[in-house]
């Protein structure tokens, strides 16, 4: 287990942008793991938003939301970010960093088998 930490979820209206930071333990950017983002939307199951393998910097995100997030890591402090732009209303969820290890990235894709979840971060879009 590691712990994550999110922050900078809110309430914006369609058309807006958020970013989100997930804080990881200290070197934790500079192995081979695999970070991302899941989000539940309110009456639904977690779902994979992106993917991030941390020792490539390759990133992979849901077709729902191409072209409208993006996933990036920063090694020197330790975090990955969710920008996510042109929001629409079904983004509404809470969202979750999650993490895990990976064997030279093979497992690693939108919804991965998820070792360790932050407490999750809410995102709310009105029309």
């Amino acid at each position: 287990q590691v712990q994550l930490k999110e922050s900078g979820g809110g309430s914006v209206q369609a058309g807006g942008s958020l970013r989100l930071s997930c804080a990881a333990p200290p070197g934790y950017l500079s192995g081979a793991y695999c970070m991302g983002w899941f989000r539940r939307a309110p009456g639904k199951g977690r779902e994979g938003v992106a993917a991030l393998y941390t020792s490539s910097g390759t990133t992979y995100s849901a077709d729902s939301v191409q072209d409208r997030f993006t996933i990036s890591q920063d090694n020197a402090k330790n975090t990955i970010y969710l920008q996510m732009d042109s929001l629409k209303p079904e983004d509404t969820g809470l969202y979750y960093c999650a993490a895990a290890p990976t064997y030279h990235g093979r497992d690693c894709y939108v919804g991965f088998p998820v070792k360790s979840w932050g407490q999750g971060t809410q995102v709310t879009v009105s029309s």
